[in-house]
């Protein structure tokens, strides 16, 4: 979510309209923008009516912004009633799919800053029952997503890319058990949490690792397991995909070196999904591919992925995916 800064040096990030439920109570301020300038309009603690909200529209504004300083009242107000934003029908579907995506990658932004507040972490379990909900309706949810996914590598986005995937790729398999989803969901969302041990200077290093940077870069699946298990709210399936990412079926992989046989469905769906976004994102070393050079780089990679989902993933990224496949 971009930032927008004033002349004074204040802070505010940009919301949408359609985030704010009518007669709830805001515990934040809420600013609009006259004449290129931020200003005051409806302060805290007041209910948002349907005439405020009317007025709004009125005037062609979709766009109200929140300082930096209620940043987390705004992210644990629009957490509680993703639901309901979800399932409103006179809200178009594109605009659910970035309210959603934002809601998401605010929440992980919260949980990589402090790793060891179990709240922030055990909030992941609405979150994800929300995004199974708006996959499964099917392929127009999902390539909404998938057009407001962000394509500049940071790792609460590429967390949230990797969560959305990883689930539009189960159900493109046939998995629609909610058990299943939401244990899957959990740790592809999860599944670099460790990297919040990992030094700044590493993670946006402009260059290659060195030898002994990787080695460091290599412990963030076991230090991710270690973080997830502290909180009891975490199953123990979900840290699966944190702990096997990076496996390779060919036992390139780290940090076991495991076959696929060795590796759980959910680390093999999460392994095919990591990979793709890495590639197909830009980041400070490395330009973004498109998706089909990417895939095909992945393909001729013989006995690295489950040849199974990852054919489902290439069909997934076409015109037909998520076309309805028999459930398991």
């Amino acid at each position: 979510m971009a930032v927008v800064t004033t002349q004074n040096d204040l802070h505010y990030l940009p919301i949408f309209l359609d985030s704010l439920r009518l007669d709830s109570v805001l515990e934040f301020d809420l600013y609009i923008q006259v004449n290129q300038q931020l200003v005051l309009y409806r302060s805290a603690n007041l209910p948002f009516t349907d005439r405020t909200r009317q007025k709004l529209l009125d005037n062609r504004i979709d766009r109200l912004y929140v300082s930096t300083l209620d940043k987390d009242h705004y992210q644990r107000y629009i957490e509680q009633n993703l639901d309901k934003v979800l399932t409103d029908t006179a809200i178009p579907e594109k605009k659910k799919a970035k309210i959603l995506y934002e809601t998401s990658a605010g929440l992980v932004r919260d949980v990589f800053a402090n790793p060891t507040y179990g709240e922030s972490i055990g909030r992941s379990h609405d979150l994800v029952e929300s995004t199974i909900g708006f996959i499964l309706k099917g392929r127009s949810a999902f390539h909404s997503l998938l057009k407001i996914s962000s394509f500049d590598y940071q790792t609460y986005t590429h967390s949230v890319n990797v969560c959305t995937f990883a689930l539009a790729l189960a159900q493109q398999l046939g998995y629609r058990e909610g058990q299943f989803l939401r244990e899957l969901g959990i740790g592809a969302l999860l599944h670099d949490i460790g990297k919040s041990r990992v030094s700044e200077r590493i993670l946006n290093k402009r260059s290659a690792l060195t030898p002994i940077e990787f080695e460091i870069m290599k412990k963030h699946p076991q230090w991710g397991v270690e973080i997830l298990r502290e909180h009891d709210s975490i199953p123990e399936a979900a840290l699966l995909p944190v702990l096997q990412h990076h496996e390779r079926g060919d036992r390139r992989g780290y940090p076991e070196g495991l076959s696929l046989d060795e590796m759980h469905l959910y680390s093999r769906i999460v392994a095919i999904v990591d990979s793709f976004d890495a590639m197909t994102t830009e980041r400070v070393y490395q330009r973004a591919m498109d998706t089909f050079p990417a895939l095909r780089i992945m393909l001729q990679l013989e006995g690295a992925y489950d040849a199974e989902a990852l054919n489902a993933f290439v069909h997934l990224m076409g015109p037909k995916g998520l076309d309805r496949s028999p459930a398991r």
